[in-house]
């Protein structure tokens, strides 16, 4: 079954952080505990202190028993869930609400990355930029909640045959990139090696999934773009890697093609 959809942000925030009121409580006990227990000892202690005496014992005793506990009971949950909740949401602001997995943000910093290392270390990678033949007529027949499952299904299937350095991502709608690296410093090789990873994603794609007595099945058209010594922007890498997809699609779909520099589309 697909794993549940990313809880929305709001509610991570709201369970993870105490609130106002918490802390306004908790230091008003706090005071109020500290204050009883020293009028316990001013009573219960004989003494012949004066007023001024009296009330500077009062205050110094107040701030030695409450500053710890306002520390402990207050202060440090109340950092703690804040930081928390900023990790939380700087995790949710990199990826897919629906899927989990990076998002086209995520995607764009990944990518930078790694062109910049394939040009510095000649060492070929690969974008494959995956979408979903079928899928818009499953979505529009039996619903978003269908289309969805489809989406987190193809997700985990992607990521069930990444290795743990190789990044996917959603780009949207039902368009999803997977970035390789390390693919050899041959090009012809790294080609090669791109072109077998495209057949394992297909496969991966186009295993059907039984939802709600529904047996859904989509094909995968992919474009590849290969990273080499060319120091390219993510946009450009994004817009060839489309540019191969719908050559693809152009070919009835379920298929791959790889973009070449060369003003030229090559299928293989």
């Amino acid at each position: 079954m697909p794993t549940s959809p990313i809880e929305p942000t709001a509610r991570l925030s709201k369970n993870s952080c105490i609130t106002i009121k918490q802390v306004v409580i908790r230091i008003t006990l706090i005071i109020a505990l500290a204050e009883f227990l020293v009028m316990l000892v001013l009573r219960a202690i004989p003494h012949e202190a004066g007023t001024f005496s009296e009330a500077l014992f009062d205050a110094t005793s107040l701030a030695v028993l409450s500053i710890p506990l306002i520390y402990m009971w207050v202060i440090k949950p109340f950092v703690n869930a804040r930081d928390k909740a900023l990790a939380q949401l700087s995790h949710l602001a990199h990826v897919d609400p629906l899927t989990g997995l990076a998002n086209r943000r995520s995607l764009s910093n990944d990518l930078e990355k790694a062109v910049a290392s394939s040009a510095r270390h000649k060492d070929h990678g690969a974008v494959f930029l995956i979408d979903l033949d079928g899928f818009k007529l499953i979505n529009d027949r039996y619903g978003h909640e269908v289309g969805d499952a489809v989406l987190v299904n193809t997700a985990e299937h992607l990521q069930a045959i990444a290795r743990s350095e190789d990044i996917v991502s959603r780009l949207g709608g039902d368009e999803f990139v997977v970035l390789i690296h390390r693919l050899g410093a041959d090009e012809s090789v790294a080609r090669e090696k791109a072109l077998r990873i495209a057949e394992k994603l297909i496969n991966a794609v186009t295993v059907p999934l039984e939802f709600n007595g529904k047996k859904l099945h989509v094909i995968a058209s992919i474009g590849i773009c290969i990273l080499g010594s060319e120091k390219l922007d993510t946009e450009t890498v994004i817009r060839e890697a489309d540019i191969a997809m719908y050559r693809a699609k152009q070919a009835e779909g379920g298929g791959m093609c790889t973009f070449f520099r060369a003003m030229k589309i090559k299928e293989p």
